[in-house]
């Protein structure tokens, strides 16, 4: 064999005709040496992965036991398909979404994620400005390492996440703190009554031979707060959420339902929206994949109140199916997360550039010019 045929057998076998999207971000198809040469969020997290120490790393792709409900989360977004339609005038399309009276220009929401300092050095605020640059809604975590007030300096109040906690005056300072900000929603997260089995992220940890430096540590919503903060409360119920509407003026989302049932109890309990969600696979490691559980919801919410849905958005395609199957907007969290550990607040906005031209694209190629037209008939599961 002829040393140019070698080359062209190799090429070929590394050719996109060959390689399936699954092996994007397999070293011999495509090893991007910084973010300038990343086509794709795989490509990102490529990137992330060669930066960040092992337990950092895991800290973002990590899920819990097996990382069967993080796997299927991305699983059931691909075996949906797209149902194009043609002859449609798409020379102009718009994707604004509007929640909650504002309108944003895209359906891709940062999705809260706290201890962002662990990725990279400018932590949320990088992120922060990012979605400012872009035009992203963003929802803060309560676990970031800036205080809401300083993230909001940052040109983005957005929304704020907050866990449950026993003290429930450190919940309703949290409110408080969030509404002086700017926040005009708060987004409470319902789907971790006990701490995730996160088993790589804990192997990864135990076995480094460093701590984390206390900049990387800092709970920057907790600071200020001089009595005993306490995160997690297994024993709230629904009737909790007449104490929480009492003490904000803020719209209140709760993050994590997945069943008919608990939508049918949120409009009984008059919560404003819901997630989608299963935390990204972090909590329970047998659940189903959030793109088969957003139609039961959605058929109970869709009209009603807004309905978001996050879990497995890799390609700006994902983003179109979750609209289609119910969705109002997406949240992402590991996408960006891998532009920011790639390159800060740059590789942010290269996630959200990437999602969002992939989305606009498809939206083209299903011939609808608004994203308010994505519906049922664009897809087929």
């Amino acid at each position: 064999m002829t040393d140019s045929r070698r080359e062209f057998l190799k090429w070929l076998a590394a050719s996109p005709l060959l390689v399936s999207s699954a092996s994007l971000a397999r070293p011999e198809y495509a090893q991007p040496a910084n973010i300038k040469q990343a086509l794709n969020i795989a490509h990102l997290q490529q990137l992330a992965e060669a930066k960040l120490d092992l337990d950092d790393y895991h800290f973002i792709v990590g899920g819990s036991d097996d990382m069967a409900t993080t796997a299927e989360n991305i699983s059931a977004l691909k075996r949906v398909k797209i149902r194009p339609r043609r002859l449609v005038d798409v020379s102009q399309i718009d994707t604004s979404v509007v929640l909650f009276g504002k309108r944003y220009a895209s359906p891709i929401i940062l999705a809260p994620v706290g201890n962002q300092l662990r990725v990279n050095s400018g932590g949320e605020l990088a992120t922060a400005r990012a979605a400012v640059d872009k035009q992203h809604l963003m929802i803060s975590s309560m676990m970031s390492n800036y205080s809401i007030g300083e993230i909001a300096e940052q040109g983005a109040p957005g929304w704020f996440q907050l866990y449950p906690s026993p003290n429930r005056e450190f919940m309703a300072y949290l409110m408080a703190s969030a509404e002086l900000a700017g926040c005009d929603t708060v987004v409470l997260t319902v789907d971790g009554p006990t701490r995730g089995n996160h088993e790589a992220e804990r192997w990864f940890r135990q076995n480094r031979d460093r701590s984390l430096p206390v900049a990387r540590t800092r709970l920057g919503n907790f600071e200020a707060y001089s009595g005993r903060a306490g995160i997690g409360d297994p024993s709230m119920t629904w009737d909790d959420l007449s104490w929480l509407r009492g003490n904000t003026s803020m719209n209140l989302v709760l993050k994590g339902i997945v069943t008919a049932e608990d939508a049918r109890l949120c409009r009984k309990a008059g919560v404003d929206g819901v997630i989608v969600s299963n935390h990204g696979g972090r909590q329970e490691g047998n659940g189903r994949g959030t793109m088969d559980v957003l139609p039961e919801v959605a058929d109970v919410l869709s009209g009603k109140m807004p309905v978001l849905m996050d879990g497995g958005i890799r390609r700006g395609a994902d983003v179109f199916k979750a609209l289609a199957a119910g969705a109002d907007a997406v949240c992402v969290g590991r996408p960006y997360l891998f532009g920011l550990a790639a390159g800060g607040q740059d590789g942010v906005e290269l996630s959200l550039n990437i999602l969002q031209t992939e989305f606009e694209r498809t939206q083209i190629y299903a011939g609808i010019p608004e994203s308010q037209g994505i519906s049922v008939e664009s897809i087929w599961r």
